[in-house]
């Protein structure tokens, strides 16, 4: 990963607090895990920014390495990786999802 791809990482995990990295957008997802992933964020009315990783191959590359997670919908809270579509679903299921988010407001 080149060091002006990182730096773009970094700056929009520091631009936004709670980051969605997904194939499309959450209007028109184009795989079912991002749609998940978007819905789950939209049932605890998170206010999220996302990056569709299909319109940045150079990017979608470098974050699989900058998190060390291979797929995609990759979702950042507070800069952090919080995990895919199936640690996301089950933090909504748990309330956990709704907790993470709320402490962004």
């Amino acid at each position: 990963m080149n060091e002006e791809t990182k730096q773009k990482i970094e700056q929009q995990l520091r631009d936004n607090p709670v980051l969605l990295y997904m194939k499309g957008s959450p209007d028109f997802p184009m795989c079912g895990f991002s749609a998940q992933t978007v819905a789950a964020l939209r049932a605890v009315e998170a206010e999220f920014a996302h990056v569709n990783i299909l319109e940045e191959p150079d990017l979608r590359e470098a974050l699989k390495a900058y998190s060390n997670w291979p797929t995609y919908p990759q979702l950042y809270i507070n800069g952090e990786l919080v995990g895919g579509c199936d640690i996301a679903v089950e933090m909504y299921n748990s309330g956990e999802l709704k907790k993470m988010v709320a402490a962004n407001d």
